[in-house]
């Protein structure tokens, strides 16, 4: 690793931690490492609903700077049912706590992208850009992503999930907050009734060309589409 490379250590949910990453965070802090604290809050879990998870989140961040002594904190707010980081309620919280955040204090914040889609299926274009959106707009510096399928399934990776992340991220960067969350009420409520059914996708090798390391014609017209779909919701690219 390269002397910028970040080192990870993890918080346990909630607000909890074991010997062996204060164990790790010693040895980072022994070698001057730039330190990731990463900690996910459950919605619907111990920390309970919307604005409980959303303090709960919160914690975390402060948690992360006066316990692990990181450089930033990567977040990412989980839907205990479903799994995914794109949920209305989980976006809530994420979009809140980062306000925050945000407004309070001058921590860099990251926050994880786990649509509940696999890639090159326009469902998980649209809820990663619910998320960057979502980020963006609330003053989020690091975007860590995208683990498509909920990134439980070997090889559901691709380049192209990410530079949807990036193009939605900027588009929506300076945007009236009003006019963002119409953008976001339309566009979540065009995939949340999808969870339970949401289409695996496809694997990278399927979806690239594994020598030329480019996305199929199937996956950019995919892309293209979703674009379009956002374009119609509002977001101006």
């Amino acid at each position: 690793m390269q002397p910028w490379d970040s080192h990870e250590v993890s918080q346990l949910n909630e607000l909890k931690i074991d010997l062996d990453a204060i164990s790790v965070i010693a040895h980072y802090h022994g070698n001057s490492d730039i330190i990731m604290d990463e900690q996910m809050p459950i919605y619907g879990g111990y920390a309970g609903g919307l604005e409980e998870t959303a303090i709960v989140d919160i914690a975390t961040h402060i948690n992360a700077f006066v316990m692990s002594g990181a450089s930033w904190h990567l977040d990412g707010p989980v839907h205990i049912r479903w799994g995914s980081t794109n949920t209305r309620e989980t976006l809530a919280v994420a979009g809140w706590t980062c306000a925050a955040i945000s407004n309070h204090t001058d921590f860099l914040s990251g926050n994880q992208y786990y649509p509940c889609a696999g890639p090159c299926t326009e469902m998980c274009f649209l809820e990663l850009a619910a998320q960057a959106i979502t980020d963006s707009a609330s003053g989020r510096e690091i975007l860590s992503g995208v683990a498509a399928a909920k990134g439980v399934v070997e090889n559901k990776t691709t380049g192209m999930e990410a530079r949807m992340m990036g193009e939605v991220a900027r588009a929506a960067a300076g945007v009236d907050i009003k006019e963002i969350n119409k953008i976001l009420d339309k566009l979540v409520g065009s995939y949340e009734k999808n969870y339970a059914t949401a289409p695996a996708g496809k694997t990278f090798q399927e979806c690239y060309d594994v020598k030329t390391i480019t996305p199929t014609d199937e996956h950019v017209k995919v892309y293209e589409q979703a674009k379009k779909k956002l374009e119609g919701f509002g977001l101006v690219f």
